[in-house]
């Protein structure tokens, strides 16, 4: 078997936090709904900065950096990704689509698109909505949509951790959308 040397941070020639800032990003907004747990959100920024997402919307209850326990997760993502707070989800996603923004909530909802099945147009911009842990997004919210996606499950439980989630969609939309990266 062949042995392999685990790379160095230093090996890894990643960019740093001003040359982040002025990158090309990806055309994708990551919106919170109301998500209660600060590592979640952490979680999210550390996604979000791998696959340079445009920017965060923190809604509702979702809390907003600095905070010891977001950064814990993030581990200064919440410093390189672009993030606003809007307090109403729903003023949220109509900004967004009146911004030219194409909104999916992440939901399993009547008629929702498996993510395995989601066409995209690399020319258009996109935002996907992340609901509470408990709730999911709100039904309001889903209506202003454009549609659900849904991710396939084939076990027993009914949802996936929302952090697990961000990283799983934010995954495949970074594979249909990044031309040049």
């Amino acid at each position: 078997m062949k042995e392999m040397r685990k790379l160095k941070i230093t090996e890894l020639n990643r960019m740093d936090a001003d040359d982040f800032k002025t990158s090309e990003k990806l055309p994708l907004v990551v919106v919170l709904d109301n998500v209660r747990s600060l590592h979640n959100i952490g979680s999210v920024f550390r996604t979000s900065d791998a696959f340079r997402v445009e920017c965060i919307y923190l809604c509702g209850i979702t809390a907003i950096p600095p905070h010891p326990e977001i950064h814990k997760t993030a581990l200064g993502a919440e410093y390189t990704v672009e993030w606003k707070y809007v307090n109403n989800t729903l003023e949220a996603v109509d900004n967004l689509k009146k911004d030219g923004y194409k909104v999916y909530s992440i939901e399993q909802a009547e008629g929702s698109i498996m993510l395995n099945d989601l066409q995209l147009e690399v020319t258009n911009k996109y935002a996907v909505v992340l609901g509470n842990e408990v709730k999911g997004v709100q039904q309001e919210v889903i209506n202003h949509s454009d549609g659900c996606i849904e991710i396939p499950q084939y076990g027993t439980k009914h949802s996936l951790n929302v952090s697990v989630t961000a990283g799983i969609v934010v995954w495949d939309l970074f594979n249909k959308l990044q031309t040049e990266f």
